[in-house]
Order: C-alpha cells, then sequence, then structure tokens
C-alpha cells in the first residue's frame, strides 16, 4: 500500500515573490511618494501667501496620498489580496506578448524625439504618424504616408496656429 499524501513543498522566496507580485507596485507607489513629498517639503516659494491653501499644499497631499495607497495596498496583498486578471474580450491572455510592435513602436517614438529639432514637427510627426500605422498593423504603402502627412500638418497648424502652443516647424516651414 503506497502513501498518495506527499507533504508540500516548501516556499521558496522566488514563487512567494510570484504570488505577491503586486508588492512591486507598492514599492514604485511608496518610492514615487518619498519623491513628490520630498520635493514639495523642498520647495522655495518666494511669493506671499494668500490664504490657507499655497503652492505646497497639493503636492504635499498628493504625495502623502501615495503613501497611504501604497501601504494599504502592501497590507491587502500581505493578507492574500489579489488583483482580478483582466478579462479582455478579444484579447487573448495565454498568448504572449507581440516584442516586435512594441520595438518597432518605440523605435518610432525615439525617431520622432530625435527627428523633432532638426526636422520640426511636421516631417517628424508624419514619420511618426507612418510609423505606428505600420507597426500597429497597416499595409496601405499608398494610403499611409499621404494620410500621416495630412494629420502632421493639421495638427500643427491646429497646435501652432489655433491654439497658440509653438512647435518646431523645421526646414519646410520657410517653404510653405
Amino acid at each position: 500500500m503506497t502513501d498518495d499524501s506527499t507533504p508540500p513543498r516548501p516556499a521558496t522566496a522566488r514563487s512567494w515573490l510570484r504570488e505577491h507580485s503586486e508588492l512591486g507596485v507598492c514599492v514604485l507607489l511608496l518610492v514615487l511618494g518619498v519623491l513628490v513629498l520630498t520635493d514639495a517639503l523642498t520647495m522655495s516659494v518666494d511669493i506671499t501667501q494668500r490664504g490657507p491653501v499655497g503652492p505646497k499644499t497639493v503636492p504635499v497631499a498628493v504625495g502623502i496620498g501615495l503613501l497611504a495607497v501604497a501601504v494599504l495596498l502592501a497590507v491587502d496583498v500581505l493578507r492574500g489580496g489579489r488583483g482580478e486578471a483582466e478579462a479582455g474580450e478579444d484579447v487573448d491572455l495565454d498568448e504572449p506578448a507581440d516584442r516586435r510592435t512594441v520595438a518597432l513602436l518605440t523605435g518610432v517614438f525615439l525617431a520622432f524625439a530625435v527627428l523633432i529639432g532638426p526636422l520640426g514637427f511636421p516631417v517628424s510627426g508624419a514619420l511618426l504618424f507612418w510609423g505606428s500605422a505600420y507597426a500597429l498593423g497597416s499595409r496601405h504603402h499608398d494610403r499611409d504616408p499621404l494620410i500621416a502627412a495630412g494629420l502632421s500638418l493639421l495638427t500643427y497648424f491646429v497646435f501652432d496656429n489655433l491654439l497658440g502652443v509653438p512647435l518646431p516647424g523645421g526646414p519646410l516651414m520657410g517653404v510653405l
């Protein structure tokens, strides 16, 4: 006669961390709260304060709120609370992340950040819109660049002329 009851394996540090992975969010909130509070409390205010609410009030409140949420979430996680898994409608949660798309989008955004200075917003914005569409799966090579250029010019003129938010025009704005 064999005994099928095997003793439970001792929990390793790695399995404990995997079961309590939400503690990473707690640490992030705690660090962010300390940074906000430190910055708020060391802020030098040159203007005279009128009334009970000064320029330090909101950052201090946000910092205290971040610390409180970090502590409350840590207590909940350590007591066995778990975040609810996302139940996406059209997302297969068992599939791995699409690293190619993430890498392409990251490259497009970094290229935009580098090119906006020398080329201006209209050109770099068009590359951003076209590159994002390509990374997300659009394969209309004749239509996408035209739509991207139109969106970029429209965005530039709305922000620069209508809203008064200056964007770098680049060399093409001297021609137009």
